[in-house]
């Protein structure tokens, strides 16, 4: 059973959409899906290299209660970190939490 309690972290979950510049042109942006309490725990780190730059990765796993609206791709913004949403795991059982599985580069 998920304790509230364990929620203990105010998470922003984003989605990332396109629209028009003041000239026409397409243009990236993300926009809140939900905020919501959860808890975060950091799972493992790596150095590695991403375009001719060493960073770290962060891979996270985050909790919050069931939601059916959220997929990969998306992120969730937490306080000043950004996490890249890699995967989805609801409790399809039931249906009581659902956990991301993130990954966040600094």
């Amino acid at each position: 059973m998920l304790q509230a309690g364990s929620l203990n972290r105010r998470i922003t979950i984003q989605r990332q959409s396109t629209v028009q510049d003041s000239e026409g042109q397409p243009e990236s942006v993300w926009s809140d899906v939900a905020t919501v309490w959860a808890s975060i725990a950091h799972k493992s780190g790596l150095q590695t290299i991403r375009g001719d730059a060493e960073v770290s990765l962060v891979q996270a796993s985050i909790r919050v209660r069931y939601r059916s609206d959220v997929a990969a791709g998306m992120r969730v913004v937490h306080g000043a970190t950004t996490y890249q949403i890699r995967a989805v795991l609801p409790d399809e059982r039931a249906r009581e939490f659902t956990d991301f599985v993130c990954e966040m580069a600094t």
